[in-house]
């Protein structure tokens, strides 16, 4: 992925890139300099973005009691 450098020296890091490394508006970021010479972009608050799965993981609610569920098993009202 390619991006332009502006006269102000800015750059738009792409949404994929953005989206892989959980940046949003108003998140800090560092380049760090590879042995290779290499430019690294990371985040700067060392957080990990939540993992797709993740994101879906959460809790449905209260939900029955073990009586309730065989309750209902059973038919009884």
């Amino acid at each position: 992925m390619a991006t332009t450098v502006t006269a102000k020296g800015q750059v738009t890091i792409p949404k994929p890139v953005r989206d892989m490394l959980g940046i949003v508006p108003g998140s800090k970021v560092d380049f760090h300099r590879a042995a290779d010479g290499s430019v690294v972009l990371v985040r700067a608050d060392k957080k990990r973005p939540a993992s797709r799965f993740e994101r879906l993981r959460g809790h449905a609610g209260q939900g029955l009691d073990t009586d309730a569920i065989m309750a209902l098993t059973r038919g009884e009202p």
